[in-house]
């Protein structure tokens, strides 16, 4: 048996790239939903209000309106369904994750006049948790069998080779009798989540014009399991076939599998500045410039594989690891935003403007891939504007604040259509316990559709439909 370097291919939800891939920093760029039990209730249309902990998601313009020490914590939990289509059959799948969303402390510092305000506090600024099944009879003549064997990388021709599945018919160029025909599944977990430690400032620097900064200290996981098999349910390959004409024990193909982890450890920063003006007593204005993020990734990732035969069964045995550091910078992010407050009511929108062909590998692995991977980049990719609209009323002679949002997320794929564009719908609640005391309580319902290539393009494809649910708590103490 030949020995084992195999330059490993990444798997994605419903994909296979050659690592590392521009699906690595689009996974960075994006961004996430989880912000503060308020303003995920008002669908995170906060640019031109941001009055409490979120402001050093959102705006930290906003903490120039807060005059009394305030502390806030919060928590999220949130699920992930995928019902998916592989050749005419579904399989649901969901995942859930519980984590602590954001606390911090608001300072306010006593002034002659107008404000000056800091504040310090963690989020998760995004969460990673995804899955998917799919299993289907996949009844053409590919595989990913064929798709390694032929593969222009030795080493993806290697990993067959040691698995009884190809064998050699030149120096450089391997086989194999598979024909498709094979029944195909699989499943997919992705965990993980980016925190951000941040300090930010405020300061009025003229009456009802605010200006404030945040810098953000990242740091955070991301775990990708993915199971992949193909077996002849059909009896496609019967134990008088012999893959490899040289090795009796391959006759009689059952089942192939492939297993690879993927973990990253991720740290980085960013900065970002904010304006915020009351034109009068019922509307603000809010703009934001967020500036490129740069995330530093140290990446372990893991390949094993098994065969199974009639008479006997072959394992990549040891699985092969391969380490890799390397860097990714995302795009500026503009916010634009405005609100109207009148009788206990107020209405919010905001536009999020991300050009997508800014995310870049910015150092690390080797010239020549960090060329192609940011040249896919300019190519696959386009300029969004995420919409965020919301509404709060405070019910007369009551504690209870109500609240409900919107959010549209379109595509950052060039040509996608609109079922691909992230949709969310959110509620919440308020409650004043009492003077010092409040809780926000959120719903978000999410719904988009996604699509996927096991190998090659359009052979096995996972038609997928997403639901993501999340349900968030925040308290307020106000000193």
């Amino acid at each position: 048996m030949k020995n084992i370097k195999i330059w490993v291919m990444l798997f994605l939800l419903g994909g296979v790239i050659n690592a590392q891939d521009f699906n690595d920093a689009l996974r960075l760029s994006e961004p996430g939903v989880l912000s503060g039990a308020r303003s995920l209730g008002m669908g995170n249309a906060y640019s031109a209000l941001s009055n409490d902990l979120s402001a050093g998601t959102f705006n930290p313009a906003g903490f120039g309106l807060i005059r009394n020490l305030e502390f806030d914590g919060g928590l999220n939990f949130n699920s992930f369904s995928n019902n998916t289509t592989f050749f005419g059959k579904q399989t649901s799948y969901s995942s859930n994750s519980t984590k602590l969303s954001q606390f911090g402390f608001v300072f306010p510092v006593p002034t002659a006049q107008g404000s000056l305000v800091f504040a310090l506090g963690y989020s998760q600024s995004k969460d990673f948790n995804r899955s998917m099944k799919f299993d289907g009879y996949n009844p053409g003549n590919t595989s990913m069998i064929q798709d390694l064997t032929f593969s222009p990388f030795r080493d993806d021709n290697d990993f067959t080779y040691e698995l009884g599945l190809s064998y050699p018919v030149t120096s450089t160029m391997d086989t194999t009798l598979i024909n498709g025909k094979l029944n195909q599944s699989g499943k997919i977990l992705q965990e993980g989540a980016i925190n951000s430690w941040f300090f930010s400032g405020a300061v009025e620097i003229e009456k009802d014009i605010f200006v404030g900064a945040t810098i953000d200290i990242f740091s955070g996981t991301f775990k990708r399991t993915n199971d992949y098999y193909e077996d002849d349910f059909m009896g496609n390959y019967p134990s008088g076939l012999q893959l490899d004409p040289n090795d009796p024990t391959t006759r009689g193909f059952l089942s192939f599998y492939r297993n690879t982890l993927l973990n990253w450890d991720i740290s980085g920063w960013d900065a970002k500045i904010g304006l915020l003006a009351k034109l009068n007593d019922m509307f603000n204005l809010g703009i934001t410039i967020r500036f490129p993020k740069t995330f530093t990734i140290k990446e372990t990732y893991t390949v094993n594989g098994q065969s199974d035969f009639v008479n006997t069964s072959y394992t990549i045995n040891p699985p092969f690891d391969y380490n890799s550091e390397y860097d990714i910078t995302t795009p500026f992010e503009f916010t634009v935003g405005g609100s109207y407050s009148d009788r206990g009511l107020t209405l919010s929108a905001d536009a999020n403007l991300i050009d997508y062909t800014q995310m870049e590998f910015s150092s690390g692995l080797d010239a020549q891939t960090r060329t192609d991977n940011n040249n896919q980049i300019k190519d696959l990719f386009r300029t969004v504007v995420n919409i965020h609209a919301g509404a709060e009323y405070v019910i007369p002679h009551s504690p209870v604040i109500v609240r409900a949002g919107f959010m549209l997320m379109p595509s950052p794929f060039k040509g996608d259509p609109s079922e691909y564009d992230k949709k969310y719908a959110t509620v919440g609640l308020g409650i004043k316990a009492d003077k010092n005391l409040a809780f926000d309580l959120a719903y978000v319902y999410g719904w988009w559709k996604d699509i996927g290539d096991n190998y090659s393009y359009n052979v096995s494809t996972t038609y997928q439909d997403i639901t993501y649910h999340n349900f968030a708590a925040t308290m307020k103490y106000f000193f």
